[in-house]
């Protein structure tokens, strides 16, 4: 994920760029909206799902730069 900062946890470590941040919320939110819709929270799942869409819309017009 781009220039992490060894100083920092691993799970503390940001991505630093565009790309690598869009990924990453987009895998994050993904996760997040199936553990949501898992437990009954379809509201939650949703809006989560739509992060992750977006996280991959911004990607892709990241890559297009």
């Amino acid at each position: 994920m781009g220039n992490a900062n060894p100083a920092l946890p691993a799970e503390e470590q940001q991505p630093n760029d565009p790309e690598s941040t869009a990924t990453y919320v987009a895998e994050l939110s993904g996760s997040l909206a199936y553990m949501a819709r898992a437990q009954g929270l379809d509201t939650l799942g949703y809006i989560l799902e739509m992060a992750k869409l977006e996280a991959e819309n911004a990607l892709r017009g990241v890559k297009r730069r």
